[in-house]
């Protein structure tokens, strides 16, 4: 019996992070271990025969706090409580304290065990921590984006307020749940078995990186949504956190800047036939002109009814029809470079492209003594364009060069294509005009730039925009002998592929 109480007094003494002692039935300390010691200040020789009230604050002495500890504990058998303990040295520490009432076997009362922890720093930390967790939440609650935690298995476990305006669940509908409910159903099994092959296999498909997908809301619509997912473990168990941002309002706006792309082309379509109307009626007028008169002299060689002059009379007809054809030719032109409308992407003869373009930039050149020279490869390039988006590239090129050589002695425009690379072509627009200032130089292409009066300076940026569209470059550069040189590329097509749209 001996060994034993020995022993209990070395385990009791051996607790150095509990206080542990006993009371007397008046609350007088009649053991005190090493831990109550360390936690406390007092040593046993101190404490042993004092009332245990010591330890309490001053005020809650007063207010008779120890003995209502003790009747409490005695009606009650056991109480525990976290309260402030004084020590000693007269500093305060937050406390874990449990009171048993001790009872002999006769039923009557022995005196009370008390166990004491200090708990200051863990509650210390225990707020830090709720505080962190407070903030961390308040962040989360004002992020725009959806976040949605899931763990290994796909059910989920957190659910943001950003998520739940996002998709049209409250977080308790959804915790629990596989997040593919979250999904098209075209998608769920497909993200099932990525996670399966994820756990089995280690190998990724969406976590770690970022990509776009598609969403489904509570009320059955889909929408493009931005997707980041990110992994961490706990407890031995992986956590993935996905963070989703709605892309349906990105897609509109892209969708009207296409739109109003579209429409900034077309008004430049009108611009420019505003500005070739001027001249197209002379024209138009010289070739019809020839028509009146070739069909009048072939009226007047059949008044005759000559059988040696029908030879010349099917020549002269011959002549007008090729007249009439021509003004057909550009009329026809005209219309299509205006008319409003994708036309598509096919494969096209780059010297026919050229040609066609020609027709319409080069309308008045003649009269104003400007001498055209085509240098066109001969090789036969075929090239995957919008005919009429590149045809008013073209337009637009030979229209400047046209205008950049009014007041210049020289005028010679010269339009040259040659193969850039394997894959492209080069288109080349040259001029002998005064060239480009230097100030205009670096913002030549973009929008509102010009050196006209009169121009609107979107020409040349919506060139750019254009061929930048069919995966080609634009630039300029000083001309050898003054003027200057445009040039653009444009991607070869496939022959095999001549007839692709």
């Amino acid at each position: 019996m001996t060994t034993s109480a020995d022993e209990l007094v070395l385990l009791i003494d051996g607790a150095t992070n509990y206080a542990i002692y006993m009371l007397d039935p008046e609350g007088r300390v009649t053991i005190w271990n090493r831990g109550a010691e360390r936690i406390k200040g007092w040593t046993e020789a101190e404490i042993v025969g004092h009332h245990f009230s010591r330890s309490y604050p001053a005020e809650e002495i007063a207010a008779g706090k120890p003995a209502a500890d003790l009747a409490r504990a005695h009606a009650e058998g056991r109480v525990e409580e976290e309260s402030w303990r004084v020590r000693k040295d007269g500093s305060e520490f937050l406390a874990n304290i449990t009171i048993t009432a001790l009872y002999d076997d006769d039923g009557k009362l022995r005196g009370f065990g008390k166990v004491v922890r200090d708990i200051t720093e863990q509650k210390s930390a225990e707020r830090a921590l709720a505080g962190r967790e407070r903030h961390l939440a308040s962040i989360l609650a004002t992020v725009p984006d959806a976040m949605i935690v899931i763990e290994e298995h796909g059910r989920i476990s957190s659910f943001s307020a950003a998520a739940e305006k996002l998709f049209g669940y409250a977080e308790a509908e959804v915790l629990g749940e596989n997040v593919a409910m979250l999904m098209p159903r075209a998608d769920r099994d497909t993200h099932d078995g990525y996670l399966a092959t994820y756990r089995a296999t280690g190998e990724r498909h969406v976590i770690g990186s970022t990509r776009i997908a598609v969403g489904l809301r509570r009320n059955g619509e889909t929408f493009p949504m931005e997707l980041a997912v990110g992994e961490t473990s706990s407890g031995g168990q992986r956590i993935f956190t996905g963070f989703i941002r709605d892309l349906s309002e990105r897609r509109l706006t892209e969708q009207r800047l296409h739109e109003l792309q579209s429409e900034l082309i077309h008004i430049y379509r009108l611009s420019a036939m505003g500005t070739m109307a001027s001249t197209l009626a002379h024209e138009l007028n010289q070739p019809l002109t020839a028509i009146a008169n070739y069909l009048e002299t072939t009226r007047d060689m059949l008044a005759d009814a000559r059988t040696p002059e029908l030879e010349m009379i099917r020549e002269a007809l011959d002549m007008a029809a090729g007249q009439s054809l021509r003004a057909g030719d550009i009329v026809r032109r005209l219309r299509e470079f205006v008319a409003h409308g994708e036309v598509g992407r096919a494969s096209e003869k780059l010297d026919t492209l050229v040609h066609e373009a020609a027709s319409l930039g080069l309308i008045g050149a003649h009269e104003a003594g400007v001498r055209v020279i085509m240098s066109l490869d001969p090789e036969p390039h075929q090239v995957l364009v919008d005919r009429v988006q590149v045809e008013q590239v073209l337009v637009n090129l030979i229209r400047n060069a046209l205008q950049a050589m009014q007041d210049c002695p020289t005028r010679e425009l010269t339009i040259t294509t040659a193969r850039e690379s394997a894959g492209c072509v080069q288109v080349t627009v040259t001029d002998t005009g005064m060239g480009i200032a230097a100030d205009m130089s670096d913002r030549l292409f973009q929008a509102f730039a010009t050196t006209k009066e009169d121009g609107l300076g979107l020409g040349l940026s919506i060139c750019r925009t254009i061929i930048e569209a069919h995966g080609g470059r634009i630039w300029a550069t000083p001309a050898p002998g003054g003027g200057t040189s445009f040039h653009f590329t444009l991607v070869r097509a496939d022959p095999e592929n001549a007839d692709a749209g």
